[in-house]
């Protein structure tokens, strides 16, 4: 069923996979003295292949959960879009108990059994499924600030959570992804600006915080304190600069030689830059731009709001976080701690990404095939139908109806002037 779907995003995923393990492979394979002697304090003996066979496994863990994501029936995704939600909130919330992991500052793992799992990435997931299945029911009205409040309150929510954690950049993409999400839908542009107003004092407080304060301090100017706070970003110019147009050749990079910190995680696009040059870096970036586009043509073919805003919500999360990462390796926004999905190290990072994409593939492959129930329809179009019919029924109906409500050709904000007019017209 999968190659039945879009081979365009099999195909870049397939790329993006294999660079990943073949940088992760580079960035591990020489053990630094520092991690030998760790090991070797908790009696165990470091192997060059241990990150690679994880991430492996991983990877196969990725095919699969990206193959049941493409296989199950969006109905069912659709019902189920809010007990996940609070499943991934409790996830969360758990992670501040005894099965919470700490690292580097942060306590953002969860730990069961033997396994190790970050919640703020399916939580993410998890959220954009919900605005996908909140913007789709019926009740949902875009001029009425309710509609507006609702997925605001739960973003909120769990941005408190990330904060705790802390993951100051998890919540700052997780606002992004939603505001972007409810602008599609075509909410009034005033209850934004009420919003911004509102968060402007309270984002300002968090940056001045100490902890936070000293990451944007680092990132104004790394050179005042080039041995402290602004160490990691300057590798990262050191690597990137290193790389030069055609990279120092791949396995041969120096950063990676206890000189660039998270070099397997956060910066691995830095390692990228430095072995593969511009010109594989911006192969990559080039990757993540084609993943995007297929995934918003995607979109715009479908007939169907579920799959509309989900597909766009997904395309949107990855970029999103792709950016991010890029941003922060070259220095255009303070370190936030997200990885680059599919080539950075992490296996839930990893795991989630491809059930996203299966998702994707999911609805690519069912374009032509969906089902709208009447009621849905009617209230729409001002058709009168008395069963579910097909897209292509529904494509028909689209062109033959002028106030068909243009959102499902994903022209934003210009829908809601569109139903503003026709409302305004018919009184």
């Amino acid at each position: 069923m999968i190659l039945k779907s879009d081979k365009w995003i099999l195909l870049i995923v397939f790329l993006l996979i294999v660079i990943g393990a073949l940088a992760i492979f580079s960035s591990t394979s020489v053990i630094p003295p520092d991690v030998v002697k760790r090991y070797s304090e908790r009696g165990i003996a470091p192997c060059q292949f241990n990150y690679l066979k994880r991430h492996l496994f991983a990877v196969l863990v990725g095919i699969i959960a990206m193959f049941a994501a493409s296989i199950v029936k969006l109905d069912h995704l659709r019902k189920m879009a809010v007990p996940l939600l609070v499943l991934s909130f409790c996830c969360l919330l758990l992670v501040f108990t005894e099965l919470g992991v700490r690292g580097g500052g942060a306590t953002r793992w969860l730990q069961v059994f033997s396994f190790t799992f970050q919640p703020s990435e399916i939580a993410m997931l998890s959220m954009v499924t919900f605005l996908a299945w909140y913007m789709s029911i019926p009740s949902y009205k875009r001029d009425k600030f309710v509609s507006f409040a609702i997925p605001i309150g739960v973003m909120v929510a769990f941005q408190v959570i990330f904060l705790k954690q802390p993951a100051f950049g998890t919540a700052m993409g997780l606002g992004i992804v939603t505001m972007a999400m409810l602008f599609l839908s075509g909410i009034r542009l005033r209850y934004f600006f009420l919003l911004a107003i509102t968060a402007i004092p309270i984002v300002a407080k968090l940056l001045l915080e100490p902890r936070k304060w000293a990451r944007v301090a680092s990132f104004l100017d790394p050179w005042e304190d080039p041995l402290g706070r602004g160490f990691q970003i300057i590798q990262s110019f050191i690597a990137l600069g290193s790389g030069g147009l055609t990279g120092v050749g791949l396995g041969e990079g120096r950063q990676k030689l206890s000189f660039l910190p998270e070099v397997h995680t956060d910066f691995i696009f830095s390692l990228i830059g430095e072995e593969v040059g511009f010109i594989g870096a911006a192969f990559v970036v080039f990757l993540f731009f084609m993943l995007f586009i297929r995934g918003v043509a995607i979109s715009k073919k479908t007939v169907e709001p579920f799959s509309y805003y989900l597909c766009f919500g997904i395309s949107m999360m990855v970029a999103l976080q792709a950016i991010t990462n890029f941003a922060v390796a070259t220095g255009m926004v303070p370190t936030t701690g997200q990885t680059l999905p599919f080539i950075s190290y992490g296996g839930t990072s990893l795991v989630v990404s491809m059930t996203s994409i299966g998702l994707l593939l999911n609805i690519s492959r069912n374009i032509g095939q969906e089902n709208i129930s009447s009621k849905f329809v009617s209230r729409n179009s001002g058709v009168t139908i008395n069963e579910s019919l097909g897209s292509q029924k529904i494509a028909d109906n689209m062109r033959r109806t002028p106030q068909y409500p243009q959102w499902y050709k994903g022209y934003g904000y210009k829908m809601y002037n569109i139903d503003r007019r026709e409302s305004s017209h018919s009184k």
